[in-house]
């Protein structure tokens, strides 16, 4: 499979901005090439935004933030409080928040939902992103879930064993308000890793799948 580089020199820091509606989005999406990333690209800064958690959700979006960015040399994490499954209805709160972060902000790379995400506050996201940022490197992350919306991923990210099991160890260690949801279980984060590594031919096997919608070569 033919390689893509990011434009910056192999060690050099990035600017990454992470978009998730809800509280374990941006890892269970992105968590893996968040890892990899931040590996590769010492120093590099993150904006991590939540846009809906409260109460103890919103201490653990805190918790596993600062534990998927330990090998950051800057992050902010922002953990907002809009009304879950509400996000369509909150469309002009979610925009003002939008154009702060675009004010704030000069992201080389974003994590985002992905457009055709059936639940509607994923969607909401991912509209405004594309809507905001229309001349930056997005990669709309995907979200296992009940709604039949998976799709064929356009761009992948191989990871080590080792990250693929240290972002399902975080996850299950942050997020105990979801375990007794019947598919918050390490199995499931796995076997989406296993099948999006065979698609991309990962030598580990594992991988994460994103959706580009432009790209320059």
């Amino acid at each position: 499979m033919l390689r893509l580089v990011l434009a910056r020199p192999a060690g050099a820091p990035l600017a990454i901005l992470c978009l998730g509606a809800h509280a374990d989005d941006i890892e269970i999406g992105a968590g893996g090439a968040l890892l990899t990333l931040l590996a590769r690209h010492p120093g590099s800064q993150v904006r991590w935004v939540v846009f809906s958690a409260s109460h103890e959700r919103a201490a653990e979006a805190q918790s596993s933030a600062r534990a998927f960015l330990a090998g950051a040399g800057d992050s902010r994490v922002d953990v907002h409080d809009f009304r879950d499954g509400f996000f369509p209805a909150e469309s002009l709160r979610l925009k003002e928040q939008f154009e702060t972060l675009k004010a704030e902000t000069a992201p080389d790379l974003i994590f985002t939902h992905v457009r055709p995400d059936h639940h509607q506050d994923h969607r909401t996201l991912a509209e405004l992103t594309a809507n905001t940022w229309r001349d930056h490197l997005v990669l709309g992350y995907e979200i296992p879930k009940y709604d039949p919306d998976f799709g064929n991923p356009n761009l992948f990210v191989p990871l080590d064993p080792e990250v693929a099991s240290r972002k399902t160890d975080l996850l299950m260690a942050h997020f105990a308000s979801q375990r007794q949801r019947r598919w918050f279980v390490p199995e499931t984060f796995a076997a989406l890793m296993r099948v999006r590594g065979l698609q991309a031919a990962a030598p580990s096997g594992l991988a994460e799948g994103f959706y580009a919608v432009k790209l320059w070569l």
